[in-house]
């Protein structure tokens, strides 16, 4: 099992829980709205971080954007899967190619 595999088990198990015993239920009893706030907030700590902050800084801000948006997915009730698959069917385009793509849609 993968980082990430292990990681979305953890969230699924702890989503369960009460949230006095876990962080992922606390998240998940405040609802949708909380969870992307928290997306957004993590983004933000990234990016300072990325400008002005050091490489360890950068990891640990990555780290929160990732476990907080697989925590947001898992709400939805969307596997990290399906984000890997959607990068994998992107993979060999050019960004220029997908995003113009998209406004096809």
């Amino acid at each position: 099992m993968s980082t990430l595999e292990r990681l979305e088990a953890t969230i699924t198990a702890r989503a369960a829980a009460s949230p006095e015993e876990s962080y992922v239920a606390k998240l998940n009893a405040k609802g949708l709205p909380k969870m992307a706030q928290k997306v957004g907030e993590e983004a933000t700590e990234t990016v300072i971080a990325a400008v002005s902050g050091t490489g360890g800084e950068l990891i640990g801000e990555s780290a929160d954007l990732v476990f907080h948006l697989m925590v947001l997915l898992q709400a939805k009730g969307i596997p990290f899967g399906d984000v890997l698959a959607e990068l994998d069917r992107r993979e060999g385009l050019s960004g220029l190619e997908e995003k113009a793509s998209r406004k096809d849609a």
